[in-house]
């Protein structure tokens, strides 16, 4: 099937209209509408969807990617099953985040400990699926990446990468640091993915924070403890240091140096100024614009290191209008375009 890449986007079922099946694909996105644990505001779980629609109204023209149209990008169908269950979960999570908020505590209601079980059991499944489903398309040379859904979603990729590579890091761009220790109960809560990431995956060797802004003292502690294996740029630093004269270039740079070979994105869009996300779970005042974000995300790619997959997180749609997933989509063909490239640079070194 033929792609017009000047005509109107077409509503086939795949991100950006483009005519192509998963067994013809080089990257493969997994939907996860997933945001039981969401402890502030809700609606991750429909950023999939939402990005879907919105992805067929952009341009298909990359100043950093030649021909970009021709990337050979599939996401796979997103699950009803799981979005059902997750909604059921949310429905019943309301009340335990209010009696939370009250000052109740955990250990005393039976009720609520039976809710937050039911919500860790069904996560764990959640993510030996997705580190199956990964594994599978990881060994026949797909590049796997993740469209969440809350920012726990990914955490089964992360496993079938560390079952794959012998060193990695992750690169997360974000204004929280996500170092909580089973947050409210849950153990793979939101706010939790890179402490399990850096628990659960021995072959991580770096994880490098850029844009945080919002962070616990528990968490300043642990970056402080563990720092020969994270290296955190806080937005105020960032800010400073742009107010003194260092150009976001010469930032960039420094982000870079302090990963490894093998990279993989993670990218909570909350890590953007609030008014390009306003409906995410957890906004901070602060953060890039998109375009900071790309030029990092090209740069590593430019930069001899690989990109083995990456994730899009929290992307919340609005009671109306489509702005947030208008930006989650363009941050999304980003993501894509900048992958794409480094897989066409490596490919090209093969030769």
């Amino acid at each position: 099937m033929s792609f017009d890449p000047n005509g109107v986007g077409i509503s086939n079922g795949n991100l950006f209209g483009f005519p192509v099946t998963e067994k013809d694909a080089d990257i493969v996105i997994i939907p996860v509408p997933w945001d039981a644990t969401a402890s502030y505001g809700k609606g991750a779980s429909d950023g999939p969807q939402v990005i879907l629609e919105a992805s067929t109204q952009l341009d298909f023209y990359h100043p950093k990617l030649d021909s970009a149209f021709e990337t050979k990008v599939f996401m796979t169908p997103i699950p009803e099953d799981w979005k059902k269950i997750n909604d059921t979960l949310c429905e019943k999570g309301l009340d335990y985040i209010a009696f939370l908020e009250d000052g109740g505590q955990l250990e005393e209601n039976e009720e609520f400990k039976s809710l937050v079980n039911e919500i860790n059991e069904t996560q764990i499944a959640l993510k030996e699926n997705l580190r199956e489903r990964s594994l599978e398309l990881m060994k026949i040379g797909k590049i796997v990446c993740v469209l969440g859904g809350e920012h726990s979603t990914p955490l089964g990729l992360m496993h079938a990468l560390n079952d794959t590579y012998e060193d990695f890091g992750i690169l997360q761009i974000d204004a929280h640091a996500d170092l909580r220790d089973a947050y409210e109960g849950f153990q793979q809560s939101h706010a939790s993915i890179m402490f399990n990431a850096l628990k659960e995956c021995n072959h991580l060797s770096k994880l490098v924070q850029v844009g945080i802004r919002d962070i616990a003292q528990s968490e300043v502690d642990l970056i402080q403890k563990h720092s020969s294996r994270i290296s955190t740029f806080f937005d105020w630093d960032i800010k400073e240091a742009g107010y003194r004269g260092m150009n976001w270039e010469q930032q960039v740079e420094n982000i870079i140096a302090e990963l490894p070979h093998n990279v993989y994105i993670s990218f909570d869009i909350d890590g953007l100024t609030p008014e390009l996300c306003p409906h995410t779970g957890t906004p901070v005042a602060g953060g890039f614009k998109l375009e900071d974000i790309t030029y990092l995300i090209f740069k590593v790619a430019e930069s001899g290191r690989r990109i083995i997959g990456f994730d899009l997180n929290e992307v919340a749609p609005g009671p109306a209008g489509d702005w947030d997933a208008n930006v989650g989509a363009r941050a999304l063909w980003n993501l894509v375009c900048a992958t794409e490239k480094n897989r066409r640079i490596f490919a090209h070194d093969s030769l």
